[in-house]
Order: C-alpha cells, then sequence, then structure tokens
C-alpha cells in the first residue's frame, strides 16, 4: 500500500513537472510583437521596457526583448531598432468635422494679413460661378502686420471688393466669430434697406460702423444671423470630412479624439462609418447642446458601438462664452484693452445647471466650454448646485470644463474639490501669449493657462489641440506643455517679450515671468504632458482601464516615434517623426506608406 501511495506521488510529481517544463518553454501565439524599442508605459510606476507582444485587439505581454521573444512567437515582429514606443496619443478636444472641412476649405491659418486672405479669396472666387459661396476658416487680426496693439478686425467692403458676386463667409480661429462680406448680409437680410433691422443679439455682438450699420464681422450667437443662409455640407461632403481628418490623426499619433460637439447627422455617419470599420481612429464623442440628439439620447442612453469601442457617446457639449480673441470670452471685470466690454455670456447659469442635472440623471458627462474667468466661476458655481442634487453620482461624474483657461485665482481649487476635469490645450497658450495680457492685464494673467497651479492641486489635465483652432499634432503640445515657447523658442528672456509681444514697457515689471518661457513657472513636467495626452485623456472619457498606457489586457494602441521626448533637448521634440500608428493591434499608419 504504502509503495503504491509512493508510486501515485512521483506520477503525479513528473506529471506537474513535465506540464511545467512545457509550459514554459512552450511558446505562445501572438498576432504582433515589437521588439527593441524603449518602451514607455505610463503605468502606475512609469516603467520602461522593451517589448511588446499583441493578441488581437489587446496587449497580453510587455517586458524585455529577449523574454518576449522567448514567451511568444508571431508572424508579424516589428523591429524597433531603438525607437521610442508610447501608449497612443489622446486629444482630449477635437472638432472632427470641423477639421475635415477646412482640408476643403480656404485655410487661412498663419496668414499674416488682410491682404493675403483677400488674394486667397479672390482666387477661389474666379473658380466660381456667381452665387456660389467662399468659404474659409483661420484668420486672425491678432496675427496681422499692423501699427500698434489694437489689431483691429476688418470689414466687409475689403471682401466686396476682390468677390462682388459671391457670398463670403470666413470664420476666424477660434470659430467664435466671422468675416463676412455684404452679399453674405444681403443674402441674411442684414444689410439696411427700408425696413429697419435690429442688430441686438442676446449673447453675441455685431459689430457696426459709425452710421450703425453692419461691418462684416459677427461674434458668438451673432454667427447663426448669417450662417442660417449657409448652405449645409451634403452627407458626401460630411463623410469626407470626417475621412479626412481622422486619417490625418493618425499620421501625427493619436489613436482617440474626444469630438466636441455633433449633430444627428455626424452621430449617424459615425455609426455607419464604425460598423463598415472606417474608423481608423477611437471616437469619444459629445452631442453638440440640448438639441434633437439630445433629445433622444435622453431617452435612449449613452451609445457604445460594442466590443470594438470605436465610437462611444457619453457626453453633452454646452457653451458658456465666446473667445479671448475676440474679446467674446466672459470677464469679471472688463477688458483691459477694451473698457467698458466684459465680454458675452451664450448660455445662462440656469441652464447649465439644469443641462448637468439632467446629464447627472441619464448618465451623462457634460463638458462646458469656458474661457474668461467670469465664465468659469458661473459654470464651478452651475456643476456645484448639480452635484450636491445628486450626491449618490457626483463621486464619479467627471464633468469637465473645456479650455478652463483664465480663472480666478480663488476658483482653482474648486476643480479638485468638485472632481471637475480642467480639460486644456498647450498651444492656446502660446499661441494667445502675444496678446493675451494685453486683453488681462498684469493681474489677471496669474490664473491664465495656469496648468502647474491646477496640477499642484491635485487635478489631472487632459490635453488637446481644439483643432481645426489648433494643428492636431500632439507633439506641438508636447512641447508647449513643457517650454511655454512658441516653435521659434520665443520667449527666452524679457527682451523677447519687449521685442515680439503686444505689452507696453510697463507691462513687463519682472524680468523673471519670462526668464526660458511665457509664466514658465506654470510649465508641466515631461511626465506630467505625456500623461496629460495619453492616461489622463483616456480617464476624462472614463476609459483608463482600456487604454491610455502600455499594461497587458490594455487595447493595443500605440505609437512608435523616431526620437526619445522625454529626454531629448526641447528643440529636438518638434523634429520627432511618427514612424508607426496602431490601433487596436492593426496598423494605421507607417511612415513613408
Amino acid at each position: 500500500m504504502k509503495e503504491t501511495l509512493f508510486s501515485l506521488i512521483v506520477i503525479i510529481g513528473v506529471a506537474v513537472a513535465t506540464f511545467v517544463w512545457l509550459t514554459m518553454t512552450s511558446k505562445r501565439s501572438a498576432d504582433m510583437m515589437i521588439v527593441n524599442a524603449k518602451v514607455y508605459t505610463v503605468d502606475a510606476h512609469n516603467r520602461i521596457v522593451e517589448a511588446v507582444a499583441i493578441r488581437g485587439s489587446r496587449i497580453v505581454a510587455a517586458g524585455t526583448s529577449d523574454d518576449i521573444m522567448k514567451r511568444y512567437t508571431s508572424r508579424s515582429v516589428i523591429d524597433a531598432k531603438g525607437k521610442f514606443l508610447f501608449p497612443g496619443f489622446i486629444d482630449s478636444h477635437v472638432h472632427v468635422a470641423g477639421y475635415g472641412a477646412s482640408l476643403f476649405e480656404l485655410n487661412l491659418v498663419g496668414t499674416k494679413s488682410s491682404e493675403e486672405i483677400l488674394r486667397m479669396v479672390a482666387a477661389k472666387a474666379a473658380t466660381l460661378q456667381p452665387g456660389q459661396w467662399v468659404r474659409g476658416r483661420g484668420w486672425d487680426q491678432n496675427d496681422w502686420h499692423s501699427k500698434g496693439n489694437a489689431k483691429p478686425f476688418p470689414d466687409a467692403a475689403m471682401l466686396d471688393r476682390v468677390a462682388p458676386h459671391n457670398p463670403v463667409f470666413l470664420s476666424r480661429v477660434d470659430g467664435h466669430a466671422v468675416w463676412v462680406n455684404s452679399r453674405a448680409m444681403e443674402m441674411a437680410g442684414l444689410v439696411p434697406s427700408k425696413q429697419v433691422v435690429d442688430y441686438s443679439v442676446d449673447g453675441g455682438r455685431i459689430l457696426l460702423d459709425g452710421k450703425g450699420e453692419p461691418t462684416g464681422i459677427f461674434i458668438d450667437n451673432a454667427i447663426d444671423r448669417v450662417a442660417k443662409v449657409l448652405p449645409a455640407y451634403t452627407k458626401e461632403e460630411s463623410q469626407q470630412a470626417i475621412s479626412l481628418a481622422l486619417h490625418e490623426f493618425v499620421k501625427v499619433g493619436l489613436t482617440s479624439v474626444h469630438d466636441m460637439g455633433i449633430d444627428e447627422e455626424d452621430f449617424a455617419l459615425y455609426k455607419e462609418m464604425s460598423s463598415h470599420q472606417q474608423l481608423p481612429v477611437r471616437v469619444y464623442a459629445a452631442i453638440g447642446g440640448d438639441g434633437p440628439l439630445w433629445q433622444a439620447m435622453l431617452v435612449s442612453g449613452p451609445y457604445s458601438d460594442g466590443a470594438s469601442q470605436h465610437f462611444t457617446v457619453r457626453a453633452v457639449k454646452m457653451y458658456i462664452d465666446g473667445a479671448l480673441g475676440s474679446r467674446g470670452a466672459a470677464l469679471i471685470e472688463p477688458y483691459s484693452d477694451e473698457p467698458g466690454n466684459r465680454g458675452l455670456t451664450v448660455t445662462t447659469f440656469e441652464h447649465i445647471r439644469a443641462m448637468a442635472e439632467e446629464a447627472l440623471a441619464h448618465g451623462f458627462q457634460i463638458c462646458t466650454h469656458a474661457i474668461g474667468d467670469r465664465g468659469n466661476n458661473i459654470v464651478l458655481d452651475a456643476y456645484e448646485e448639480a452635484l450636491r442634487k445628486f450626491p449618490d453620482k457626483a463621486h464619479d461624474a467627471r464633468f469637465r470644463i473645456e479650455h478652463a483657461q483664465v480663472l480666478q485665482m480663488s476658483d482653482i481649487s474648486r476643480f479638485k474639490k468638485l472632481g471637475i476635469i480642467p480639460s486644456m490645450q498647450p498651444t492656446h497658450c502660446t499661441s494667445d501669449m502675444y496678446w493675451a495680457q494685453t486683453r488681462l492685464g498684469p493681474a489677471r494673467i496669474f490664473g491664465a493657462y495656469a496648468w502647474h497651479s491646477l496640477l499642484e492641486d491635485g487635478n489631472h489635465i487632459p490635453s488637446g489641440s481644439d483643432v481645426p483652432v489648433e494643428s492636431p499634432n500632439p507633439l506641438l503640445g508636447f512641447y508647449a506643455a513643457i517650454t511655454r515657447q512658441d516653435t521659434a523658442g520665443i520667449p527666452r528672456n524679457a527682451e523677447d517679450v519687449a521685442k515680439y509681444f503686444q505689452l507696453s514697457p510697463d507691462g513687463i515689471k519682472d524680468s523673471s515671468y519670462f526668464d526660458g518661457g511665457w509664466y514658465p513657472a506654470q510649465r508641466m513636467t515631461r511626465e506630467e504632458a505625456l500623461r496629460s495626452f495619453t492616461i489622463w485623456g483616456a480617464e476624462a472619457e472614463f476609459a483608463e482601464h482600456e487604454k491610455g498606457s502600455i499594461e497587458p489586457g490594455k487595447l493595443a494602441d500605440l505609437v512608435l516615434i523616431s526620437d526619445d521626448i522625454m529626454t531629448v533637448p526641447p528643440k529636438e521634440i518638434l523634429k520627432t517623426k511618427v514612424v508607426t500608428t496602431i490601433v487596436g493591434g492593426k496598423i494605421e499608419y507607417e511612415e513613408g506608406k
């Protein structure tokens, strides 16, 4: 009996040993392996490894190249040859259709004078039939070469000279103002005739000349007075716009974007494209306001396309004010460069609060555009009241303020206290810095683009671009976040500010505020900037357990780049190239292909 028991134990021991040996020596299959890389995992411990194994749409292992090669076999092995692998970049604030449309409209970004734009409009009008619209986007009068700091708006008469027979509709870079010609205003019934025209607009401004007639500049809610006669894009044009934008995004390493403001047509197109696997980038979308789509989704609830996780709708986008560049941002005190103007509120406190309560009650997140300190204060107050009404849902509501651009110092601590996410765009700072202080003055500027103050208080900042307002390239955002300088390295010091910025000598009182960047005390560290474009973006869409870091079990959303943005001199970041973009284990972009 003892001998039989001993033999049984031996047999079991041998079997177990054999199983362990086979397990350790046999290789598991993978669909893709990336080896010989420097892999920034962005996990909780900031581990750096060398290789990743992928099966299907998920990461199954991360470790040394030797370990991954010993444990896995795959027909697809990417030898990174020392290049640098990161979690796929997440842009937490984009306008997909708007960016796509900008790719076939006149692109006015970077123009340096009204004359340059007029030449572009004239050339476009020459290709059109009389009555066809000239559309464009991207002008910014603050960038135009003109004497003094005033930087006045252009007018309709300029456009009339080069396009007398075509209506012209040119959106400002921030989308919060338009410049149109007389033909467009005539079609909208806005040119004085025998009938008196009312130019007052709740939450908007129509700029008038000395005769009380419209100049051709319409700000915020006033834009609708002209946009109502602008022909809508066809379904085919809208789908082309979305497709163009998403394919441009993968080229710069984006694997997920947050589309801030979709309508019923966008929703239908995204669903259709997702069902046909035509979305190369994951889209987390916010419904644009409380229109028909919002009313429908209050009944249906949040939407997801299922296991593919390429299209999700779980948020609603609202606006409280306009933009700083067009002086539509709502400020507590008047603009320093336009006394008497405190900006515009385009929505009421009561409406924001009601929408926040509705979102909580139906399982949605609310994301509200707020630029000025008054705008941010109103939204924080509205959110606070809504969260107090639903205390059981408040702990993980993840309400967002989009931009959070100018804050009262006393409001900064409220973000962490209330659990509000400040969703910000680093390149807004480096685009606006040339004129922002002339708008805000030397005191309020300390609450502007206050990344470090928010981070120091324990907040996570998901970063984005607000494309088409800025470039969608996340490496430009990363660079801006860690330097607070433009791509030319300005400002390096107070002398640069005196030379290039719209500030009088009185506005430059302490050179340390410009020593190595514009208010450099508010810079992000490289680790913070990386997290802001990866895991914090995932958190902002309730997806931190699915993506945002390189860990087994997470979606295989990855980007391989040419240089180590975590260690190279800042200027080298601007030269860094995206080599490969992978979404769900599928290569969506390869350099040179």
